[in-house]
């Protein structure tokens, strides 16, 4: 085992990460003062703290090398900081209130894109780059139109109306990429209007699957790959079909991140792991470290791309915290508790994939059973099997803990047996996120960073 797994594995959460923050401030030397000409803001929606040290710990034990946010953590040129998470109306925030306060300025009740408790409309950054010929580009795993993308380019007082985003987004983003497609198509639209066309007829390049991303020319692109939010990683990399239509988050930041770095004109990019919000909400660990190490994927080829240059910002964050996973100590003296984590590694699909399959093949206990020990590499016993049963019935089961007394919580307990995982539920959380900064002016996020401070910040290094 690596030293740096087993300082993962075996110090404490806060301990660990912080002592590697306090030493990053200890040895990084300011910033230098310089103009920012572009920010590439990258978001691991829904990532607790205990994340980033679980999967640390599996790329060890599987990539036999570090992931590359944990590097930078460890960096003397970088800066690391605290986002401040609540909303207008919450200390826990959701992803829509959330992404307006970066875009915005301005923190909104939860369930508001970009719009008061009073319905007043506040402006978001995209429209404030537009009209100053800033660019701005939008890449997620969700779909484009979703919560946190939409934080910074639209107005609504309901994030779920994604069919009106979509309609904002013309003109004013650049560069969109992930899911949605029915947003954008006129016979799944209420309103019937053709967006792919009128993408299309101001100057876009529509792209719907992985090898016309990588074969487009278009300073401006429109990609929407799938109708729904994209596969989660670790079904992605088992499916052939899923891998060649899909193309994977880092491959999306690459196609537009090359486009604003070859430009002259200063640009915003948003880049999303919205997925690990997902497998945090379904108690999937599999799910959610699989995104993860994607994330960091994207990281590191942000970070490869910008080597070199003083001029790009790269902010790395999360906006809220999600059923706070954690690794438990396991056996006598817990020393199972790295056997039990190593199964992780071992798990063939989402919690997501399961329970499709078991639905489309109308199974009964024996089949979700099989597929449970297929997938996850544990077989339930008959009353385990039986509540996960009686809770996807409806059933009250007894758990004391109501935000597990439902299928992705009682799910995750029995992985969690076998793993070490555990969640305290399966909601956000309150918990200040974690801010890494690197590039020209990154000190602006050292310390305790209020989310809605974000907007001003990034509106006054990129316009002047």
């Amino acid at each position: 085992m690596t030293s740096t797994r087993r300082h993962v594995l075996q110090a404490g959460l806060f301990g660990g990460l912080g002592s590697l923050i306090s030493s990053s401030h200890a040895e990084a030397p300011a910033a230098p003062s310089k103009r920012v000409r572009g920010i590439v803001f990258m978001v691991s929606d829904g990532m607790s703290h205990g994340v980033l040290p679980l999967a640390e710990a599996l790329s060890q034990q599987t990539r036999k090398r570090s992931t590359r946010w944990w590097e930078l953590l460890q960096s003397p040129g970088s800066v690391q900081g605290l986002m401040d998470t609540a909303s207008a109306n919450s200390l826990v925030t959701d992803s829509a209130a959330a992404s307006s306060a970066w875009g915005g300025g301005q923190r909104v009740p939860n369930g508001h894109i970009n719009v008061t408790d009073k319905g007043r409309k506040v402006e978001p950054i995209g429209a404030t780059l537009q009209a100053k010929k800033c660019r701005l580009g939008l890449v997620t795993t969700a779909t484009v139109t979703h919560a946190t993308p939409a934080g910074f380019a639209a107005n609504s007082p309901d994030r779920n109306d994604e069919q009106g985003i979509a309609l904002q987004y013309l003109d004013r983003v650049d560069i969109a990429l992930g899911g949605g497609s029915p947003f954008f198509d006129p016979a799944k639209r209420k309103d019937k209007r053709d967006l792919f066309a009128d993408f299309a007829k101001a100057g876009y390049e529509v792209v719907r699957d992985r090898d016309q991303l990588l074969a487009a020319k278009s300073p401006r692109l429109l990609g929407t790959f799938t109708p729904g939010y994209l596969p989660y990683s670790v079904d992605h990399s088992r499916d052939e079909a899923l891998a060649k239509k899909v193309p994977t988050l880092a491959e999306m930041t690459d196609a537009a991140l090359k486009r604003f770095l070859t430009s002259d004109a200063p640009f915003l990019l948003q880049v999303e792991g919205a997925r690990i919000d997902h497998a945090a909400h379904a108690n999937d660990i599999a799910g959610l470290l699989g995104d993860q190490l994607a994330f960091d994927d994207a990281i590191a080829t942000v970070m490869a791309a910008i080597a070199g240059r003083d001029d790009i910002l790269v902010v790395i964050t999360s906006d809220h915290g999600n059923s706070n996973p954690g690794l438990s100590g396991m056996g006598s003296s817990y020393r199972r508790t790295n056997q039990c984590f190593s199964r992780i590694a071992g798990m063939k699909a989402s919690h997501e994939r399961i329970f499709a399959d078991w639905n489309a093949r109308k199974g009964g206990s024996a089949e979700l059973t099989g597929l449970v020990q297929d997938r996850l590499g544990f077989k339930p016993t008959e009353a385990e099997a039986a509540t996960l049963l009686d809770t996807i019935g409806g059933k009250q089961v007894t758990e004391w803990n109501h935000l597990l007394a439902n299928p992705p919580g009682i799910l995750g307990q029995l992985a969690g047996n076998h793993t070490g995982i555990g969640w305290t539920g399966t909601v956000h959380t309150a918990d200040l996120t974690l801010i890494t900064a690197v590039g020209p002016q990154a000190e602006r996020f050292h310390g305790l960073v209020r989310n809605d401070s974000v907007h001003g910040v990034m509106l006054e290094l990129l316009l002047g």
